[in-house]
């Protein structure tokens, strides 16, 4: 797979993160486009999991604050910059998060 197909698919469920983690893995040298789409996925994925769940639970205590759930259309356009960044074979971060999760998961540099 080409690099700019890896750092789409790390940003298409956690299956595709992580055949383009271990597609990136195989390299020598690895890709650093790949790599540093990898680590925005991969922190994007674990914000939105940890945002949809208090979201779940705070509106199913308060039924008023319903309003909440559309923080995952908010989620969902931020993705799609990243996509988009990825398409384009930028190193810039998802707007608003990115920044958190450039110098983080040691793991996958």
């Amino acid at each position: 797979m080409s690099n700019k197909t890896l750092a789409i698919l790390s940003y298409i469920t956690i299956i595709g993160w992580v055949i383009a983690l271990i597609q990136n893995n195989d390299k020598k040298p690895k890709d650093e486009l790949v790599t540093y789409h990898l680590k925005q996925g991969f922190g994007f994925f674990l914000l939105a999991v940890v945002v949809n769940v208090a979201t779940t639970i705070v509106v199913t205590i308060v039924p008023l604050l319903f309003f909440l759930n559309y923080v995952g259309l908010v989620l969902l356009v931020l993705w799609v910059f990243g996509i988009i960044n990825a398409v384009n074979e930028q190193k810039k971060p998802i707007p608003l998060v990115g920044p958190m999760f450039e110098n983080q998961f040691a793991f996958i540099g």
